[in-house]
């Protein structure tokens, strides 16, 4: 079984900067995408950004230039910095992760962190 934990949300202050980060545990044979999602208040989950095994990275229009993604093949990890904070970034913040866990590929997901930005 494979968990995901995020951590780094937080409250903060328009213009400000805040980094997310995951740590995925359990037993996965192969790696696919990560990428982080997010969900305001009476919206859909929409995609913020994701990134590759190889590092090819895609951003949602709203972030791109503020926003930037890494991981850590590695350590099985990913990263979310978020700069120059608007309060529409406001929402809860999943991580999301492809993994091969025997027999099948699978979509996982952290269970959130709350980003809020103030004006």
């Amino acid at each position: 079984q494979v968990q995901l934990v995020e951590s780094g949300g937080g409250l903060v202050q328009a213009g400000g900067s805040l980094r997310l980060s995951c740590a995925a545990s359990g037993t996965i044979v192969l790696k696919g995408a990560m990428g982080w999602y997010r969900q305001a208040p009476g919206k859909q989950r929409e995609l913020v950004a994701s990134i590759t095994v190889g590092g090819n990275t895609t951003y949602a229009d709203s972030v791109k230039d503020r926003f930037t993604i890494s991981r850590d093949n590695a350590k099985n990890t990913a990263a979310l910095q978020m700069n120059s904070l608007k309060p529409e970034d406001t929402a809860v913040y999943y991580c999301n992760a492809k993994f091969f866990t025997i027999p099948r590929w699978n979509d996982y997901w952290g269970h959130g962190t709350q980003v809020t930005v103030s004006s």
